[in-house]
């Protein structure tokens, strides 16, 4: 049932509300990090409101206004939406207490801009999770990159500068050739709402043309995605604050061109025309081959926040394997890696900023027994290493173990190999880290200096570890993101029974 209520636009308009309210209260640190932090816990009430009816099949509507006689902008609350929405809202909460002490520990300028654009961005984020067709998706996919661009350039010298004009060279020719693929549907089919299973049929258009525009969309977002070779982006945008990194990673950009992968393979395309086109094991040797390269680079990286951006770069791809799958175990391995990987990532990369404040170091060779001084971080750090290595009990192995399965039931059991051996990748560039701080004495024990370090970091870093284990333990704990994942994904496969399962 279609339930109209203003409510998915409540959750989209707090923090663009809260960025305004921000921007005026410069002069007011105190003032402007409480705006943040209430718009924050609103926009995570309100999702969480939504909840309860959507888990038993309803559906949130509300329409901003009508563009043209057949396009609305619109949003609504489908199960697959609501992964990311819930996800990406509670994990906002806890990286706006993270930012505050990072930025005053590290006594941060533009501080008022910083949470600004953060907010923008987060309107952004649950803008696309919401959105109900192609070009509200659009809208809201410009805006992001608009909104992060600021966060990247944050550090405004020669090498944030040029780091954000590759980030912006390589996001906004993504979004004109998102919006090339939206233009083509439009004038092929006549629609561009989102439908579970895809709108999308063979009759629209020769296979070729159908191919072509697969291949457009699937190019676009996988420019957000960070697959290779479109991901040069990435690593340049670490020279972000710690906090920018881990919004970028776990939150909003790179997730957001994932689900816009998923969005096409699932609610635009479908599974029956795809297996018809034959094109979507091209979309799964990509992921394949990414998964596997991103991972020998990692290891290669002394810098940890790189050696995590090319982390970033393979576990995404494995979303994007599992929706190339085409089976419901894989797809639903594929929303819960989704939130997997972003409680996980945003965990190491906001103990990579605590590392970095309270010992200046950066690059791995250097981190001698750093354990002894934050016996914490190294310990959170650790536990969501294992968990990104698909560790059991912990929330990895949880959507590793559902695209495992889904390989197998699709017929392809060779892609469970590519998982395994990049497991033993994640191990093999993440352990190292751990050795380093706890089994290595410090040359330089006497003689270094550590920095400040506020609870407002150590905190948030301890709540994302446990919500990795508590989801490795029991998946299907209050927000229920394993019921969503499967809502989801029995949605898109329902009623296609080819490419060998049933």
């Amino acid at each position: 049932m279609i339930i109209l209520d203003c409510r998915p636009f409540l959750a989209v308009g707090v923090s663009l509300f809260a960025s305004v309210l921000i921007s005026c209260s410069r002069r007011h640190p105190d003032v402007r990090e409480a705006w943040s932090i209430i718009a924050s816990f609103i926009k995570f009430g309100i999702i969480l409101s939504m909840l309860p009816a959507v888990l038993e099949g309803n559906v949130y509507e509300w329409t901003l206004c009508q563009m043209t006689d057949t396009v609305f902008l619109t949003l609504r609350t489908d199960p697959a939406g609501m992964v990311f929405s819930v996800l990406a809202s509670l994990l906002w909460v806890l990286i706006n207490f993270y930012s505050i002490g990072y930025m005053r520990c590290n006594h941060e300028h533009e501080q008022t801009g910083y949470f600004a654009a953060f907010a923008i961005c987060m309107s952004a984020v649950i803008g696309i999770a919401m959105a109900s067709n192609l070009l509200t998706f659009f809208i809201f996919y410009e805006l992001l990159t608009m909104a992060s661009w600021p966060l990247v350039l944050h550090e405004r010298n020669h090498e944030a500068l040029v780091a954000s004009r590759k980030y912006l060279a390589y996001t906004l020719v993504s979004g004109q050739l998102f919006l090339a693929g939206v233009i083509a549907i439009y004038c092929i089919s006549g629609t561009i709402d989102f439908k579970s299973g895809g709108f999308l049929t063979a009759d629209m258009g020769p296979h070729w043309l159908l191919q072509g525009i697969f291949v457009l969309m699937i190019c676009a977002g996988s420019v957000k995605a960070a697959v290779i070779p479109l991901h040069g982006w990435l690593p340049a945008a670490m020279i972000a604050p710690t906090p920018v990194s881990a919004l970028l990673h776990a939150v909003a950009v790179v997730k957001t061109g994932v689900f816009s992968v998923l969005r096409i393979i699932g609610f635009v395309f479908g599974p029956q025309l795809l297996s018809e086109l034959r094109i979507i094991d091209f979309v799964a040797w990509a992921a394949a081959a990414t998964i596997i390269m991103s991972s020998l680079i990692a290891l290669r990286q002394d810098e940890l926040k790189k050696r995590l951006a090319f982390s970033t770069v393979g576990q995404l791809s494995y979303i994007v394997l599992g929706a190339a799958l085409l089976s419901p175990l894989s797809i639903k391995g594929a929303y819960l890696h989704l939130v997997a990987h972003a409680v996980m990532k945003i965990t190491l990369f906001m103990c990579a900023g605590l590392i970095i404040v309270r010992t200046h170091i950066h690059n791995v060779s250097e981190m001698h027994g750093i354990a002894k001084h934050i016996p914490v971080t190294m310990a959170c750090f650790t536990i969501a290493s294992l968990g990104i290595a698909g560790t059991p009990f912990l929330v990895g192995f949880v959507s590793k173990w559902h695209l495992a399965l889904g390989a197998v039931q699709s017929g392809r059991p060779l892609f469970v190999v590519i998982w395994v051996a990049s497991a033993l990748l994640a191990a093999g560039y993440l352990m190292p880290v751990v050795r380093m701080a706890y089994f290595r004495k410090d040359p330089e024990e006497h003689t270094r200096k550590f920095g400040e370090f506020s609870y407002c970091m150590l905190i948030p870093i301890v709540a994302t570890t446990v919500i990795a284990i508590i989801l490795g333990v029991v998946p299907d704990i209050y927000p229920h993101f394993a019921d969503l994942a499967d809502m989801a994904s029995e949605a898109i496969c329902h009623g296609w029974t080819e490419g060998g399962w049933h």
